[in-house]
């Protein structure tokens, strides 16, 4: 990747029970989860406690990554489930493997 490109991340994130999910895009992944999980945003994520990064993916391209934001917020609550358990099938935070 050149200095001129840019890569942008679509994630999910959710509580300690792994029941309430936020779905969000980012070019800075690192500082938009450090802001969920100190309450910084203020809305959904600081109203339900969603702070723990479940998923994330990355594109080089904006339009792609909210495609595809919008894509996974109109998906069925179980195939949200089974796409985080592809990747991490214990729900642990994956936050401090990005920092």
């Amino acid at each position: 990747m050149t200095i001129m490109e840019k890569s942008y991340y679509v994630y999910i994130i959710t509580n300690k029970t792994n029941n309430v999910f936020y779905i969000g895009v980012t070019s800075n992944i690192v500082k938009r989860i450090y802001e969920h999980k100190n309450n910084l945003v203020e809305g959904f994520s600081s109203r339900y406690n969603v702070h723990k990064l479940v998923y994330f993916e990355i594109t080089e391209d904006i339009e792609s990554a909210i495609k595809r934001e919008k894509q996974l917020k109109n998906w069925h609550r179980d195939w949200k489930i089974n796409l985080i358990k592809e990747k991490n099938p214990d729900f642990i935070d994956l936050y401090d493997s990005i920092i």
